[in-house]
């Protein structure tokens, strides 16, 4: 067993014929994101291309600006999470961050520069990291624990759909202008309406304040976190040495021979998957608990992983990115939900310092992969199938799950 029934902490029995409603905040949340998505995924469908063709950067400098990417969404992370707690707000601190992402994206209508794209995928992702503890903890409180799984994969399935529809939008423009930079330049522009809306719809969301612990530093913060939390980082973190940039998986299509414009409907179908597998695998946490499918998530990211290692046609390729949509869809949304399980007192944080240490831990695993896909892609992938086996291994050795704290305290 990877946990115990009292691991995942199961709910109450709610009165017959009672079942709890999702929040309509969950769903106003899902729209944000969807708005954000739709002009974020427009741009990364499209980024590692133009990244490397259209403006002549190396396979090489797009690991090291993947990792910076991946560092730069994690490196405020825990502050935010400490600020949200300490001062029991939410919105606040959600808006900023939205607002510092569409902020960004004004760098890419005024340069095409390997310089100034480098800037932009490192600075809008500062605004993700800022928003997204104080989000998730909003999203844990206006959820109730038995649907709590359920809650998360309803907001992801819509993210998501924001990053189905983003992707569609670019192979519309693409096939519709031909790729050339002058088409990406409007593509662009198109992208930015989008990020502009969803700061409007979060303004009218009412905030749900969270409970203050205004007299705590960070140290302090730190030791208070629950045990199950500290354990959990362990194999998150051997995980996220695993979890490189999507971008090579683009550039493996690419390699496979996949078009620029056919590489965009490739990133749409592993966004669709996601959006339907999302809400399907927050009921199967909900129900079977969650520590199962974290370690289902670890299991299914190496077997993607083991296939690439020796995946030679379209046909498989395919199938590859339908798999890295339904791993997307545990590992994105039912994480946030088991880190609300087992730490119920100072969520803001727990997310933060999740998000921290493996958005750390993404940029040597993209730097890896970066090098070793300069000698041989399939060495990037077999690294990536090593980490994902030690960190099943290390999740049941550990049961984070088994130190819940109980009872548990809704906050």
């Amino acid at each position: 067993m990877i946990g115990s029934s009292n691991g995942d902490a199961s709910p109450p029995t709610e009165p017959a014929g009672k079942r709890q409603k999702l929040h309509p905040d969950i769903l106003k949340l899902g729209l944000v994101s969807f708005l954000t998505d739709v002009s974020s995924e427009m741009i990364f469908s499209v980024f590692a291309i133009f990244f490397t063709t259209i403006a002549g950067a190396s396979s090489s400098l797009l690991g090291l600006i993947e990792g910076l990417a991946d560092f730069s969404a994690s490196s405020l992370n825990y502050l935010a999470g400490w600020l949200s707690d300490r001062s029991g707000k939410r919105k606040g601190f959600a808006m900023a961050g939205y607002g510092f992402s569409t902020l960004a994206k004004t760098i890419l209508l005024v340069t095409s520069s390997i310089a100034g794209l480098s800037l932009f995928r490192v600075i809008e992702r500062l605004g993700k990291g800022f928003r997204g503890p104080p989000r998730d903890a909003w999203l844990s409180s206006i959820s109730g624990q038995e649907t709590r799984g359920f809650s998360f994969g309803v907001h992801k399935a819509l993210d998501k759909a924001g990053a189905v529809l983003g992707p569609l939008a670019a192979y519309a423009l693409l096939s519709w202008l031909g790729e050339s930079a002058g088409t990406y330049r409007i593509l662009f522009w198109v992208a930015f309406v989008p990020a502009v809306l969803s700061v409007g719809v979060l303004a009218l969301i009412e905030d749900k304040p969270g409970v203050r612990h205004e007299r705590e530093g960070m140290g302090r913060n730190w030791r208070l976190l629950s045990p199950a939390f500290k354990r959990y980082l362990v194999p998150a973190g051997l995980f996220s040495l695993a979890y490189f940039s999507l971008g090579f998986l683009l550039l493996k299509a690419h390699d496979v021979g996949f078009s620029a414009t056919d590489i965009v409907l490739l990133y749409a179908l592993f966004n669709v998957t996601c959006v339907l597998a999302a809400p399907l695998v927050g009921k199967l946490g909900d129900r079977i608990g969650r520590s199962h499918v974290i370690v289902l998530g670890y299991a299914v990211y190496g077997l993607v992983n083991f296939w690439l290692m020796f995946a030679a046609s379209r046909w498989e390729i395919i199938v590859v990115f339908a798999i890295y949509g339904f791993f997307y869809a545990i590992d994105e949304s039912q994480s946030k939900a088991f880190i609300a399980d087992i730490e119920p007192e100072r969520r803001a944080t727990a997310i933060g310092v999740y998000d921290f240490v493996t958005g750390a831990l993404y940029l040597p695993a993209s730097l890896a992969a970066g090098a070793l896909w300069v000698v041989s892609p399939a060495l990037a992938f077999a690294l990536a199938t090593l980490l994902s086996l030690t960190a099943i291994a290390s999740f049941v050795v550990l049961r984070p799950a088994a130190w819940n704290p109980s009872p548990m305290r809704e906050r």
